[in-house]
């Protein structure tokens, strides 16, 4: 395996995790930042308040993108799988 290889497998890797964890992350972020806004309009200071939403949204989220979750892992994982041949040269 050539050092231009294992950037390659690594930075595919990261880009990979990145594109999977985008819309979770960016759900609980924006349900963070709408919850804090009501919270500082209303001036309710509860902490447990953003809890909630944030489980009940984040959970939606995954729901809603496991389909393209799973295709782009198993895309991942099949362009790995086909790699190890040249991975051994």
């Amino acid at each position: 395996m050539t050092m231009e290889l294992a950037v390659d497998i690594m930075r595919n890797l990261l880009q990979t995790g990145l594109i999977l964890a985008i819309p979770i992350l960016g759900t609980a972020t924006v349900v963070g930042l709408l919850v804090s806004f009501i919270q500082s309009i209303t001036s309710l200071q509860e902490q447990t308040l953003t809890f909630v939403p944030k489980l009940i949204c984040v959970s939606l989220a995954i729901v809603f993108s496991a389909n393209f979750i799973l295709k782009t892992l198993s895309e991942f994982c099949i362009s790995m799988i086909n790699m190890i041949p040249t991975m051994a040269m």
